[in-house]
């Protein structure tokens, strides 16, 4: 019986999913909306770093040197590294925040993470909106990067918990799709608040605080997940939950299925984490954060407003430039909400691998060709490349953007998922901080070349994504360990122990 079941599982899980009953309710998606404003936080702490350089006000108050706008050589720009100290000190709170946000995920529960990353973003925009002295400022930002390390362990797992595994990855996909949302939104206060000449800095750092608060009223009222509730203990009310969130009485298969996920759980998800039978997930756990930073990115956004500069935009480039790309960003991002389902998670990261790494090799020849030291850009040829760079956009929103957060959140097991969790988080900002305190000095020594360089990565990642990366897509979440056992190379990891015995219903299907 238990070898039909196996086989059943081997075969695609068809059978296993086939059990799940129920439908997307509209109390699911509403709670996964609202925790989904966790991303707004992201989003609007990332814009809003790129655009406190650009305001004389700020810069004049923290006696900041800006950037050397007269350099006839773009590429090179002087920057003060306490500015840059001031942008990754989010990320280094962060990494901090995430190992320890794993414990409370895993005791507590995951929306109490929620509350504690939404109260700490809150005092982290009132102290940098307020802020008179440097050491303010910092911590300020060290507050906002210990709510990010809350909010981003806790929110993928929320959503992916509370989803149903048919949708998991459109309703996972809010989380991305608010971070996107809350960078363009970031960029246009950001411009808004340079019109502000002596306060607009304040506004636009303390405007934080309406996406913290968002969060925080989250972690107030949004219900707790039905693994996070089995995990602690609390088996009547998990039921009473999910029964509510599926919309029907026929939740036996799925319930006890998270049962005897949380029975085979450990006390220790870290030591467990880095048991052979979990080497799948961990090095996806530390691959995938590593690969997205990797992608170049960073690159195209930075250069963007040089190139609408040379379209005619002149002082408002940087405006344009933050609309026109992230409005791609958004646009993107609902396309991924719609196909990730369908097409599957490989589908779209393979797909926007050769895209990325034909439009950064075309951006790379353009500029080594066109422009650099003294010669100008056509404008013809400034069209191609804001075109290109749009299609660079696109296709890192609706793959490593999104699909960076979605794929970590939904492959570990219960027992060692708030781990997991945590390293990938850490992982994400630790290589964001490394981009961030070493990219403007790979721009101004690479040159173009730049873009060469993490168009070798893009083509490193999508062959790590050919042969390593699995499709999880409409697999139940406390299934996926079957995903890997099917895998031509992780089946030598994960063992092919029979399963504890069925309850009587899974008897009588099997």
């Amino acid at each position: 019986m238990a070898g039909r079941r196996i086989r059943a599982v081997a075969n695609g899980g068809g059978l296993r999913t086939e059990l799940y009953k129920g439908r997307t309710t509209s109390y699911v998606i509403l709670a996964c909306i609202v925790a989904a404003c966790g991303g707004l936080i992201f989003g609007y702490e990332v814009g809003i770093s790129g655009g406190m350089p650009s305001m004389p006000a700020f810069l004049e108050k923290f006696n900041f040197h800006s950037r050397d706008d007269d350099s006839p050589f773009y590429y090179c720009q002087n920057e003060d590294q306490r500015l840059t100290i001031f942008t990754s000190s989010l990320y280094l709170a962060g990494i901090a925040a995430s190992l320890l946000a794993s414990h409370v995920t895993k005791i507590y529960g995951r929306r109490l993470s929620i509350l504690c990353g939404g109260l700490c973003s809150l005092v982290g925009a009132v102290l940098s909106g307020a802020a008179q002295y440097l050491p303010m400022l910092i911590l300020g930002r060290i507050m906002h990067g210990i709510g990010l390390g809350f909010g981003n362990q806790a929110v993928p797992l929320y959503l992916s918990e509370m989803a149903p595994a048919k949708i998991r990855g459109a309703l996972n996909i809010m989380f991305q799709l608010a971070i996107t949302m809350g960078i363009l939104c970031a960029n246009l206060i950001n411009y808004g608040s340079l019109q502000i000449r002596d306060w607009g800095w304040r506004l636009s750092l303390g405007l934080a605080g309406v996406p913290a608060i968002l969060m925080t009223m989250g972690g107030f009222f949004l219900p707790e997940t039905p693994n996070s509730l089995i995990e602690r203990g609390r088996y009547e009310e998990a039921r009473r939950l999910l029964t509510k969130i599926r919309g029907t009485e026929e939740v036996d298969a799925e319930y006890e299925d998270i049962k005897e996920a949380s029975e085979l759980a450990v006390t220790n998800p870290f030591k467990a984490i880095f048991q052979r039978k979990n080497r799948p997930q961990l090095v996806m756990a530390t691959m995938i954060p590593f690969f997205q930073q990797f992608t170049g990115i960073n690159a195209i956004m930075f250069y963007a407003p040089v190139l609408f500069q040379k379209l005619g935009f002149g002082t408002d480039a940087s405006l344009y430039s933050a609309v026109i790309t992230g409005a791609v960003n958004v646009m993107a991002t609902l396309v991924a909400i719609t196909f990730v389902d369908k097409w599957g998670r490989r589908a779209l990261f393979l797909e926007a691998g050769v895209q990325m790494f034909f439009t950064q090799v075309v951006v790379a020849v353009i500029l080594g060709v066109k422009f650099g030291g003294t010669k100008e850009l056509d404008k013809v040829y400034a069209v191609i490349s804001v075109i290109v760079i749009c299609c660079y956009v696109s296709a890192f929103a609706w793959s490593w953007e999104l699909l960076g957060w979605l794929v970590p959140s939904e492959i570990f097991p219960l027992e060692t998922r708030s781990a997991g969790q945590a390293i990938t988080v850490a992982v994400n900002l630790f290589f964001t901080f490394v981009i961030v305190q070493a990219f403007l000095s790979m721009m101004c020594h690479m040159k173009y070349g730049i873009f060469l360089f993490f168009a070798a990565w893009v083509l490193v990642m999508s062959l790590f994504v050919y042969f390593f990366l699995p499709e999880t897509k409409s697999v139940p979440i406390e299934e996926m360990t079957s995903v890997w056992r099917r895998h031509w190379y992780w089946k030598r990891f994960v063992p092919d122990e029979d399963p504890p015995a069925l309850p009587s219903y899974k008897r009588d299907r099997y």
